[in-house]
């Protein structure tokens, strides 16, 4: 699938969050930080509740998150490709401001 940035817009705020147990090391990678996992998400009440934000373009990403070194997908977003490796990555549309 081709990535789809729009070159002019605002950049947006993006949250995203991921649940599971608290402790958990997660990061999250893809099309926006060319897959490296060196985004945090943060779990500041120890709940499992983890979240980081994110300022992109306008335009579609893929991505995943990174669980204690474990690539997974975006159990809470139901928009999904295939991609190279034979697995899947989730996908994320930032509209423009209107």
């Amino acid at each position: 699938m081709s990535e789809k940035k729009e070159k002019t817009g605002a950049l947006r705020y993006i949250n995203l969050t991921y649940e599971d147990a608290p402790g958990r090391t997660v990061m999250v990678a893809g099309s926006f930080n060319d897959w490296q996992p060196e985004k945090q998400m943060l779990d500041k009440k120890n709940e499992g509740i983890y979240r980081c934000q994110l300022r992109l373009a306008p335009g579609e990403y893929q991505y995943k998150f990174v669980v204690d070194g474990v690539w997974c997908l975006d159990s809470a977003n139901p928009n999904f490709v295939p991609n190279d490796i034979g697995s899947l990555n989730s996908v994320l549309s930032v509209k423009a401001k209107a």
